[in-house]
Order: structure tokens, then C-alpha cells, then sequence
């Protein structure tokens, strides 16, 4: 039963994905930012742990998350999947965010994730609507990880057959436009 709500969560991403929406705007002066902001460097850590493991950032970035159950040492999160994920924009791979992480400084990070656009199936949209203070609590968590793991596979364009493994999915076509009528 579990493959069927993994499937069905991935296509419902998929849908939404695949759609171009306009940016939400992450959430500024509000109740919610104000109380999730952490005081200290210690909360700060912990919010982005927490963070990592409630949005599902493991499902993808971390090989064997989903079929373990979570049950995986912290010292492998994180470190890209050789899964890849093939539908019409091609092949995607869950990226190595240690890897990826230590190449930026936190004002690059917090900019660049303001502005994340991704190939399917990564959730960009999510990452966009998270205050900055929750970005910097990933940012500075994946950091304090360390490196760690090899580069994931590189993104195949449409028509490349990815090599296994990889899950592939099929969308339903768009359905034909009707003819103009003739006058």
C-alpha cells in the first residue's frame, strides 16, 4: 500500500508542478514568522533539522529514506540520489544539498532560495513560501552536516532514456484544441 501513497503524492506534486504559478511570497511580519523565528544558534539548528525532516527533503536528497522508514544515521541526509525522476521536462536528480550547500555563503543561499526554480519534481514553490528565517534554519543545519557524497547524476533532457534506476511518469495529454467553427 505504501508504493500507492508514495505514487499518488508524487503525481499530486507533479500536477502542481508542472503548472506555471505566479510566486508566493513568503511570509513577512506575521504571526507565524514571528513565533518560528529561533533565538539562538542552538534553535536555529534544531528548526532546521526539524525543518529537513517534516517537509521531505530526505525522501529525495537522501538515498533509502522512504524504504527505511526514516530510520537513517543523520550522517547520510542529504547527499543526492542516483533516483531519477524522468516525465516530459526529462530527467531530474535529486541533488547532493551538503555538496551544494557548501558552495554558498548564507546571503547567497537566502538569495538564491528567494528565487528557486527547479525542473519537476523538486516542490521550488515551498521552498520560495518559507520565511527567511526558516531558510536560514536549513541552511545553516545542511551546513552543519558537513560535506559529504559524490555529485548526483546530471539532468537528461526529453528523449535521453535515463539509465536504472529511475521512476518514470506518464502525464495524460493535454486534450486537442477544437477547431474554429467555420463562418
Amino acid at each position: 500500500m505504501r508504493p500507492l501513497v508514495c505514487l499518488a503524492f508524487v503525481v499530486a506534486v507533479m500536477s502542481v508542478a508542472c503548472k506555471q504559478t505566479a510566486p508566493v511570497p513568503a511570509a513577512s511580519g506575521d504571526v507565524f514568522a514571528a513565533a518560528a523565528a529561533p533565538s539562538s544558534d542552538s534553535e536555529l539548528l534544531a528548526r532546521g533539522e526539524y525543518l529537513v525532516r517534516i517537509t521531505g527533503c530526505n525522501d529525495c536528497h537522501t538515498v533509502g529514506y522512504a524504504e527505511r522508514q526514516g530510520e537513517v544515521d543523520k550522517a547520510e541526509w542529504l547527499m543526492g540520489s542516483p533516483m531519477g525522476y524522468a516525465g516530459p521536462w526529462g530527467t531530474t536528480y535529486a541533488a547532493n544539498l551538503r555538496s551544494r550547500l557548501a558552495q554558498m555563503d548564507e546571503a547567497q543561499w537566502l538569495d538564491y532560495s528567494a528565487k528557486l526554480r527547479t525542473r519537476p519534481i523538486m516542490p521550488d514553490f515551498a521552498v520560495r513560501a518559507m520565511t527567511e528565517e526558516d531558510r536560514r534554519a536549513l541552511y545553516r543545519f545542511i551546513r552543519s552536516l558537513g560535506p559529504g557524497g559524490g555529485e548526483a547524476p546530471v539532468y537528461l533532457p526529453p528523449g535521453k532514456k535515463p539509465p536504472p534506476p529511475y521512476l518514470e511518469l506518464v502525464l495524460p495529454q493535454a486534450p486537442p484544441t477544437a477547431a474554429p467553427a467555420a463562418s
